[in-house]
């Protein structure tokens, strides 16, 4: 049977763990067997800049940051629950990969 391995990715957890249990909740109504959501490492993303632009004062920084969440969840590729989960309204700040296997 194929799975399917969707993976999603932003900058803003909550709104990653609100589409993961939409999907885990499509995937329980439609009984088809999945794992996860599993969370992977978060990416930090670090920028460090000197706050004086002409380089005279004081050696002050600025510290920037972004941190990169991701999410994956394993199905059994059903029709049904793949269009299902196609269907999902996802926010701005989420990007969602499928991908089928064998």
């Amino acid at each position: 049977m194929e799975k399917a391995r969707i993976i999603l990715i932003g900058k803003n957890s909550r709104e990653l763990e609100d589409i993961s249990k939409q999907i885990v909740g499509i995937t329980e109504k439609t009984k088809a067997k999945y794992s996860g959501p599993i969370p992977l490492p978060t990416k930090k993303l670090r920028v460090t800049t000197r706050k004086s632009p002409d380089g005279e004062g004081t050696a002050t920084w600025e510290r920037w940051e972004m941190r990169i969440h991701k999410r994956i969840i394993d199905i059994d590729a059903d029709e049904r629950s793949l269009r299902q989960i196609m269907r999902i309204q996802v926010p701005d700040g989420v990007h969602i990969e499928i991908e089928l296997t064998r």
